[in-house]
């Protein structure tokens, strides 16, 4: 059985930074592109960013550009995101998702989704 387990997320004064992690089991990590999502309450999970298989292609929500960095590291299964310059827009409930399509997009379809991790930026 899959799994993917965020952690990292908490409380942080605004110009602050955190580090989210998501541990991945039960699949073959490497072979699939990994991406972090957000949602806030009444709006639709949007795409922060995401990064291929190999780790060497990523992309980036316009709102993040320059403050977040997606990494991962195939050998631990496990997929990070660097967030810098929190702002309290940023505030919401951070997933992790893996997709086995390839390239550098996750759809709101895929069936593999973490729980989530929250994150509250205070201003």
């Amino acid at each position: 059985q899959w799994q993917l387990v965020e952690s990292g997320g908490g409380l942080v004064q605004a110009g602050g930074s955190l580090r989210l992690s998501c541990a991945a089991s039960g699949l073959t990590f490497r072979l699939y592109t990994m991406g972090w999502f957000r949602q806030v309450p009444g709006k639709a999970r949007e795409s922060v960013a995401v990064i291929n298989w190999r780790g060497d292609e990523s992309d980036y929500a316009d709102s993040v550009k320059g403050r977040f960095t997606i990494s991962r590291d195939n050998a631990k299964n496990t997929l990070y995101l660097e967030m810098s310059s929190l702002k309290p827009e940023d505030t919401a409930v951070y997933y992790c998702a893996a997709s086995p399509e390839g390239g550098l997009r996750i759809s709101r379809d895929t069936r593999y989704w973490g729980q989530g991790t929250q994150v509250t930026v205070s201003s």
